[in-house]
């Protein structure tokens, strides 16, 4: 009878157990507040599992990520100003000649356009955008002094695994429906949208997929998923372009898959280009 008490009272209490795993605890910055998820490391399958992908998700590989924490959204453009009020940095676009903007169906550079003027109106809400994988970095060391925390961006590794809500079987972050995941050309294209107003995903990240292309940490090189590390790869240790992750409010349902990749030298700056912050399980 003793032993019928014991097991009924597990039954009843691994339920809970297994509930409480599934609770995602997240931080806070106490410099701007910005809220990061943590997010349990495991190993999945890298690339395009679907396969209707593109030949740079090729070939499908094994990786492996360790325990780390991801932003809860892209940097957003009062974030971003905070920075730049603090500092007096001038981004790339604003000190250089410009940025890349959408002109109809056309891309072309314009000298006015940065992140103060996109080319479109946007809140403090609004993902920040016209920052190159430099202008990223100075943000990045800024708030590491400020916060006392490392922090850094997310390896292609890891922000694919983060977008598939733990490298589960997903086209888009968070499932398979297109217009619940991302803001995209077809479903309220032309601009940024604020941040985390379409669904989270299975780990509570918003904008993961759409809304605007996100900067990580790896140099770009065409033939690395094939020579890709088992255990938190880095990407290469050298190139001429760094990996962009994620689609934008301008792109087609193919391009903001979580698989889907793109890249461009770190110097590049767009109307759809923004990033977001990881740091490593301490």
């Amino acid at each position: 009878m003793k032993r019928l008490f014991v097991l009924l009272v597990i039954l009843a209490v691994v339920p809970f157990i297994a509930m409480a795993a599934e609770i995602v605890s997240t931080y806070k910055d106490p410099s701007l507040g910005m809220e990061f998820v943590n997010v349990q490391g495991g190993c999945y399958q890298m690339g395009d599992t679907f396969g209707d992908g593109f030949r740079s998700e090729k070939p499908v590989h094994e990786v492996c990520v360790n325990d780390f924490a991801l932003a809860k959204y892209d940097v957003t453009v009062g974030e971003f100003r905070k920075f730049t009020v603090a500092t007096g940095y001038k981004t790339e676009a604003e000190e250089v000649g410009g940025s890349a903007v959408l002109n109809g169906s056309k891309w072309e550079w314009d000298a006015s356009r940065n992140w103060r003027n996109p080319g479109f109106n946007q809140d403090d809400s609004q993902p920040v955008v016209c920052v190159s994988w430099n202008d990223a970095e100075a943000f990045i060391n800024w708030l590491s002094e400020a916060s006392g925390r490392r922090y850094r961006l997310p390896t292609e590794a890891e922000w694919e695994y983060a977008a598939r809500s733990g490298g589960k079987e997903e086209k888009y972050a968070g499932g398979n429906d297109v217009n619940a995941a991302a803001w995209y050309y077809d479903n309220g294209g032309g601009s940024t949208h604020s941040v985390g107003t379409k669904q989270p995903n299975g780990l509570g990240l918003y904008d993961m997929s759409g809304n605007v292309l996100q900067w990580v940490q790896d140099w770009y090189d065409e033939s690395y998923y094939r020579d890709s590390l088992l255990s938190n790869p880095q990407g290469p240790g050298s190139g001429h372009e760094r990996v962009l992750r994620g689609g934008a409010w301008s792109d087609k349902p193919a391009y903001v898959r979580a698989a889907r990749r793109s890249w461009k030298p770190p110097s590049h700056r767009g109307s759809i280009l923004g990033f977001r912050l990881a740091f490593s399980a301490q």
